[in-house]
């Protein structure tokens, strides 16, 4: 999974194999003015909520994909026991929330403050 992130959305781009796991065709994007908030978290297992649909869980493995709850949808790359951001979306997104396992979640963090306009994206792997 790479994360792009430039001055209007944030996409999630998946491999082949990510993208046959979260039984999703295309990268998952978000406008940046739907970005509410951005927390880090040890233990993205906890933040899961609902269930996979459609998705893949083996559970302490993988789970990835929409994960459909009463609190709305959620769009989830979790691998193992990795360090995730958790990236809290306005109402009117297309998920309610998108967790991530990533080593640079604070780096994502600290690009999401920036209101500095670049050429294109900015990569966080």
């Amino acid at each position: 999974m790479t994360l792009l992130l430039d001055s209007t959305q944030l996409e999630v781009a998946l491999s082949p194999v990510e993208r046959a796991l979260a039984r999703r065709r295309d990268a998952v994007r978000v406008e940046r003015t739907h970005i509410r908030k951005v927390q880090l978290t040890d233990d993205a297992w906890t933040w899961l909520r609902g269930v996979p649909s459609p998705g893949t869980l083996v559970r302490g493995t993988v789970a990835m994909g929409t994960w459909t709850s009463a609190s709305g949808d959620d769009f989830v790359v979790v691998r193992r026991r990795h360090p995730a951001v958790v990236v809290d979306l306005e109402d009117d997104a297309a998920f309610s929330r998108l967790v991530l396992t990533t080593r640079h979640g604070l780096a994502l963090v600290h690009a999401l403050r920036l209101d500095v306009p670049g050429d294109g994206p900015t990569a966080i792997s």
